[in-house]
């Protein structure tokens, strides 16, 4: 099908991913059915939305009738991949899926494909909690093999008796334990690859997290000295998994250079939504491109670009919104999505001539932000 006639792109999750890789696809002639239970779906408002649930026959009929289906998130039920496969190209597909959705599979797999990682043990049931801690370096952090985000679904351990507790608190799930590393920066990148094995990287952002989840996102063209190792590891997961589509990596930057991968996201990932703002193509156009097989490019932003999480805030704290449109260089983007505290409803982005007028426009539009 000729790009100018139209395509039409599945999606699988119908929140502010799906709505963001909606609009990128208008330009391009490409239009978006999201299938997503969620009868106020921020979606909703530049796609065919399909009310129904995950593995809704109906709805899966009719994203077999897409070009193509891609994901805004990970954790999509396997019934639903199942009632895809061989009917429409799925991208990413569920190998990658299988790895990325489960944080013990995801550490082996990133080590087999040359990357490393901090140490880590698989608990898979209470036996296997005698001498973990020690093995990772005697303190480290629990997590839930599956779900959790945004630090939901971890805990922090210092002895075996904090192990015991915070693995009954987590339900007894499979989980896996991660020894703490000495990082001095958490930094983000992700790679596009088409079916064809054509390859496209965004750029190395840094990212600040506050109470689990982050805050603020920074790229500055050419100032990340590392920038070319995070590619070669990128490069190296995505073929070794056989990629299609985009992945996000997130790494930890160690006092000498030397980059961990921490966690892995098959998709457009949160501290890429500075990539809308900075004068390339952004993420959510970069993942349409791989999905459809469209031509590939670089999407790192050519100007200094930062991004700001709009959180829900806390009663009679709401931003004052009017003072955040008018500060310079900043782009609102909101949801569409009801307020709840702690919740992501929108994000800023800024953009400035250079790193130091960046940091002043960040400071500022963060100090607008609870």
């Amino acid at each position: 099908m000729s790009l100018f006639t139209g395509r039409t792109v599945g999606i699988l999750g119908g929140g502010q991913l799906a709505r963001m890789l909606a609009l990128a696809g208008l330009p391009l002639g490409v239009r978006a059915v999201v299938l997503e239970p969620d009868a106020q779906a921020p979606a909703r408002f530049c796609a065919e939305h399909l009310h129904a649930p995950y593995t809704d026959a109906a709805g899966l009929d009719r994203l077999a009738a897409c070009d193509a289906v891609t994901l805004e998130f990970e954790n999509v039920p396997v019934e639903a991949l199942a009632a895809l496969q061989g009917r429409v190209p799925v991208r990413p597909g569920g190998h990658v899926l299988h790895l990325s959705k489960h944080r013990a599979r995801e550490k082996a797999a990133l080590r087999e494909a040359g990357a490393r990682t901090a140490p880590f043990v698989p608990l898979e049931a209470p036996g296997d909690l005698a001498g973990a801690l020690a093995a990772v370096g005697g303190e480290g952090l629990l997590k839930t093999s599956e779900l959790g985000y945004d630090g939901k679904g971890q805990a922090r351990v210092r002895s075996d008796a904090d192990l015991h507790a915070a693995w009954a608190e987590l339900g007894g799930v499979p989980c896996i334990l991660e020894g703490l590393v000495p990082f001095v920066r958490e930094l983000s990148l992700a790679v596009a690859r088409s079916s064809r094995g054509e390859v496209a990287f965004g750029g190395l952002i840094e990212n600040v997290h506050r109470n689990g989840v982050l805050r603020a996102s920074t790229f500055v063209p050419g100032r990340a000295a590392n920038e070319a190792a995070a590619r070669d590891i990128a490069r190296r997961v995505a073929e070794a998994w056989g990629l299609e589509g985009l992945l996000t990596l997130e790494f930890f930057e160690l006092a000498d250079g030397t980059l961990l991968v921490n966690e892995v996201a098959p998709r457009v990932h949160n501290s890429g939504h500075l990539t809308q703002d900075g004068g390339n193509v952004s993420q959510f156009e970069a993942q349409l491109r791989a999905v459809l097989d469209l031509p590939l490019v670089d999407f790192a932003p050519t100007l200094p670009s930062g991004m700001v999480n709009v959180l829900g805030w806390p009663d009679g704290q709401e931003p004052d919104w009017d003072a955040v449109l008018r500060a310079p260089g900043a782009r609102l983007h909101l949801y569409g999505k009801a307020h709840r505290a702690g919740r992501k409803v929108g994000h800023v982005n800024v953009t400035a001539p250079d790193a130091a007028i960046l940091a002043e426009r960040m400071a500022h539009v963060e100090g607008l932000i609870p």
